[in-house]
């Protein structure tokens, strides 16, 4: 891939920390989307990291609760998460699984831990759909570790690709497994050894950002090149060509970009729709059991 240049390099166009939070049936997170700081970037509604290795931080877990409107996107990195729902469906996220779960026009569903110690690392990321989405049947695209391709792209860098696709050492284009048209999102989990460096081409119109879990990184190039340390978020922009370089101790990092849906947002817990209206909706269709 061909440098960058002043006029197509992406930059950190504001920084966001991640603050404590608690969800579920008081699991210990941080939210670093979804909170007064940054309530929302289109069509990203909340991102929430969870690490922890205390049990008492998550095993009461997120017992049955609605959603309706949107999508949960549930990445694991330790331990192991049950989800059931009341249409039947059942499975187990593992370490390095993924699950993309619809809601669509409703479900009632629980995640909860599937262990009594040890480490729970993960996130949530919620995506939001278009009106003429939002009442879709609910489905689930649910991939096991090995599903999700590891590809080495750069000396000293790897990534799992989980939507979107990525060109590796090789030359070769790798695609992730979930596919979602309406906001047709990338998702990458990109581990870089000590002080080593990646460009990668974000998808063009999406509304981009980089989320930083462990070590530091400096995000773009020359002297608009900015550092993100762990728990910190970079809302990305000003062209399309970001560029990677890790700290001394290396870094790993969640680069997350999609479509803009550009539509009004009426949102009240677990609920996201159009109006106000549908959102009034929802709530009488759950108390007269219609999800």
């Amino acid at each position: 891939m061909s440098p960058a240049t002043p006029f197509d390099s992406t930059r950190v166009v504001r920084k966001v920390r991640g603050r404590a939070a608690s969800d579920g049936a008081g699991v210990r997170l941080t939210r670093v989307i979804g909170g007064q700081e940054l309530p929302d970037l289109d069509p990203f509604l909340l991102l929430d990291e969870f690490g922890t290795d205390r049990p008492e931080d998550y095993l009461a877990g997120f017992p049955d609760h609605p959603h309706r409107g949107f999508e949960t996107v549930t990445y694991m990195l330790d331990g192991r998460m049950r989800h059931r729902d009341n249409h039947g469906n059942e499975g187990l996220l593992v370490p390095g699984s993924v699950q993309w779960m619809t809601a669509g026009r409703g479900l009632v569903h629980s995640e909860m831990p599937e262990q009594q110690e040890g480490r729970m690392r993960g996130f949530q990321l919620w995506v939001n759909l278009p009106a003429k989405d939002k009442m879709t049947a609910p489905r689930y695209q649910e991939f096991a570790p090995e599903r999700i391709p590891l590809v080495a792209v750069a000396e000293g860098v790897e990534v799992r690709v989980v939507a979107g696709e990525v060109s590796g050492d090789d030359g070769v284009r790798v695609r992730g497994p979930i596919e979602q048209p309406a906001t047709d999102p990338m998702y990458l989990d990109a581990s870089l050894a000590p002080g080593a460096a990646w460009e990668h081409r974000l998808p063009e119109g999406h509304n981009a950002f980089a989320y930083v879990f462990e070590g530091d990184a400096l995000l773009g190039s020359g002297d608009e090149a900015r550092q993100l340390v762990a728990h910190e978020l970079g809302i990305l922009g000003g062209g399309d060509l970001l560029r990677v370089q890790a700290g001394a101790a290396g870094t790993r990092l969640l680069l997350v970009s999609g479509r803009p849906l550009r539509e009004p947002v009426a949102r009240h817990g677990p609920f996201v729709m159009n109006t106000r209206e549908e959102l009034m909706q929802a709530f009488v269709d759950l108390q007269e059991g219609r999800f």
